[in-house]
């Protein structure tokens, strides 16, 4: 029963549509410790204080773009915390965006249900078996 619960990844998913981190909350709490933020400022602390394996994040945000606060949080996140920009912006300008920021990844926001499941959980995994 412990073992469960050490393997049971955190993520931090930051969009600012309150529907939007609902569903994600409700897709992935079965899988994940899930918590969510629904504004661009605040993400440094929340990485730095949460820890997460994972941080989840929209790029389209009023105040600071997505892919700004990936070097901003960076920073302060443990070495493992995997960046995924998550948006339903065209995938080549989200693959760039990802690029450019030094993100470990996108996903578009069409992924949903058992694919979000088994892709985080894939980021997940290739962040428990990178070297330190």
């Amino acid at each position: 029963m412990v073992e469960a619960a050490i393997s049971k990844g955190r993520v931090l998913v930051v969009d600012d549509d309150p529907d939007l981190l609902d569903l994600v909350r409700r897709t992935l709490a079965p899988h994940f410790e899930v918590q969510t933020h629904n504004s661009a400022l605040g993400v440094s602390n929340l990485v730095r204080n949460g820890e997460p394996d994972l941080v989840l994040l929209d790029v389209n945000f009023p105040a600071l773009k997505g892919d700004q606060v990936v070097s901003l949080a960076r920073r302060y996140a443990p070495r493992s915390t995997k960046f995924i920009l998550y948006s339903s912006s065209d995938e080549n300008r989200l693959r760039a965006l990802a690029l450019a920021s030094g993100a470990d990844g996108y996903l578009s926001k069409s992924v949903q249900g058992t694919e979000l499941i088994q892709k985080l959980t894939a980021f997940r995994e290739q962040s428990r078996s990178a070297p330190a």
